[in-house]
């Protein structure tokens, strides 16, 4: 048997490199002879495919184009949102008591208090403050803003107090730096200082207006000149999500901030007039209540709005239709199924024939044999996991866009990473089963384990786990090798639940696939001790 599999060496070929192309290529043609095998790859393609298709486009989107009028459905109710200068879809809308700054200058500011109101029902309409509770969201924001424009998605540096995370600098939507902890109270405010010196924005904080700390410093490439620059505030959606085993409910509303400002210095070109109010990004991709003012008294003003400054983020709160890149990939989970299986049994099936000897008298070495057998399979898997992915990209998202969906939009290195990630994803799994069907040696149970171990605790996250027990899992089980599909990073200013089935994970995408390969290797290392140590 094992004569008509081995390759012929090479002249010059080290015997050592010889025996392992001699042990890939019989496995190799032990693979592409069993039809089962190929055909069970073929259906997990196919599988991943149509499933994916399928979520893409189960979507019920309808709207109206204004009041009374036709329901509109499909790509005539996608949202529009602004780009940020990094290129991210982003939410920007807020209150600014703003003035025109020329040149370099800077304001300082004490913020004496920052409150706040918050709808739980999703109330809204002619009156979006009645019925509210009074209490600050975690992320409402009050300070100083520089920005390039009065459009959404502009340039722009802040330096802030928020609700619950002390104060923050942040700038251009998606960075993101802590000052002083704590909130801005009567009894304990913040002092906020911004300077613009060129293209270069500084933000610092004190607690007493004297001593004062660098929060930190970013560089708006191409500032104008002239720039807007004073006061604002803003405050997200106020969402709570409800855990339970087997579902979770998300409920909430819109949000308003109000905060006091007063001790406000300016240098440089400032004009000699009072602060104009403007509700800035207001509409549909914007949301803020609608109601916001300016108040200026001697000494001090009062600024009060709603809304973010943020990128845009799916699952509760998304302000419309959003999705990512990657949901057309959402019936993977079942095609590795089928993968886990042929992969398992692919050790499994020559103990249960007794073929294993034949296989060990032609390629002593055991170890030999485990990498082989773990390289076609993942070889295998790898091409089926690509194609499969690129079928259900090219295929899905169209469908995703027509439905009325807006697709979060992402770099090209970004979906080229997702594609060859998600048929890196596939290999490694596939090798990991290979590994399990090599300790157990019996296909059953194998085959369970294998289930059990890298894709019943993926189900287990999207389905059936609370979101706090969800999170760990897919921090701690093979299943974390699933974020190397995300394509939009988790922003930890974004009031936003970890949740796979809106492409957010708890670990970045290379850290979670690092996690499955960490499981891949200690399931091989424990194969290869078993296989040495074991008879055949």
């Amino acid at each position: 048997m094992s004569s008509g599999l081995i390759a012929p060496r090479r002249p010059g070929l080290r015997p050592d490199r010889a025996s392992f192309a001699q042990a890939l290529r019989a496995e190799w043609v032990k693979f592409r002879t069993v039809r089962g095998w190929v055909i069970a790859m073929i259906v997990a393609a196919l599988i991943t495919v149509f499933l994916g298709i399928f979520a893409a486009g189960n979507l019920s989107i309808g709207c109206q184009s204004r009041p009374n009028g036709p329901v509109l459905t499909g790509r005539a109710c996608t949202p529009h949102f602004p780009i940020g200068p990094d290129g991210e879809a982003v939410v920007d809308s807020y209150y600014f008591a703003h003035q025109t700054l020329t040149g370099n200058g800077s304001i300082t500011v004490r913020v004496a208090s920052l409150t706040g109101l918050y709808s739980s029902n999703g109330k809204g309409g002619q009156n979006p403050l009645a019925g509210m509770t009074k209490g600050l969201v975690p992320w409402a924001k009050a300070g100083i803003i520089v920005t390039d424009g009065m459009r959404p998605g502009s340039a722009y540096a802040a330096v802030m107090v928020t609700g619950a995370h002390g104060v923050r600098m942040q700038d251009n939507y998606v960075h993101d730096t802590a000052g002083l902890t704590g909130q801005a109270t009567a009894t304990s405010p913040r002092w906020l200082r911004l300077i613009r010196s060129g293209d270069t924005i500084t933000g610092y904080d004190s607690a007493d207006g004297s001593h004062w700390s660098l929060v930190g410093s970013t560089v708006l490439t191409g500032l104008r000149h002239s720039v807007q620059a004073g006061l604002f505030v803003t405050s997200p959606i106020y969402t709570v999500t409800a855990q339970s085993f087997g579902s979770s409910t998300t409920h909430g509303g819109p949000s308003q901030a109000t905060a006091a400002f007063d001790d406000i210095s300016r240098r440089g070109t400032w004009p000699a007039k009072a602060w104009i109010g403007t509700e800035v990004g207001t509409g549909a991709a914007s949301p803020g209540t609608g109601i916001g003012y300016v108040r200026v008294t001697p000494g001090a003003v009062t600024v009060s709005g709603s809304g973010d400054i943020a990128p845009l983020a799916t699952g509760p709160g998304a302000s419309g239709p959003v999705s990512v890149f990657e949901q057309p990939l959402t019936g993977l989970f079942a095609g590795l199924i089928a993968i886990v299986v042929v992969a398992a049994m692919f050790f499994t099936v020559e103990y249960r024939r007794g073929l294993i000897r034949t296989t060990l008298a032609a390629s002593p070495r055991r170890g030999r044999v485990l990498a082989a057998k773990a390289t076609v399979v993942g070889a295998v898997a790898f091409v089926v996991g690509l194609v499969a992915s690129v079928l259900a990209i090219t295929l899905g998202l169209p469908r995703q866009r027509n439905q009325g969906s807006y697709v979060l939009p992402a770099s090209m290195l970004t979906e080229l990473r997702v594609i060859v990630g998600t048929a890196a994803l596939v290999a490694i799994t596939a090798v990991m089963a290979v590994a399990i069907g090599a300790i157990l040696r019996r296909s059953a149970a194998a085959v369970t384990a294998a289930i059990v171990v890298i894709v019943l605790p993926f189900l287990l996250a999207v389905t059936v786990l609370p979101v706090s027990v969800a999170a760990w899992v897919l921090r701690l089980t093979p299943a974390a090798g699933f974020a190397i599909e995300q394509s939009i990073p988790h922003y930890p200013q974004v009031s936003s639940v970890i949740s796979p089935a809106d492409g957010s994970y708890p670990l970045p995408p290379w850290g979670g696939f690092a996690v499955l390969c960490a499981w891949a290797v200690v399931a091989l290392a424990g194969a290869y001790v078993l296989l040495r140590r074991r008879d055949a």
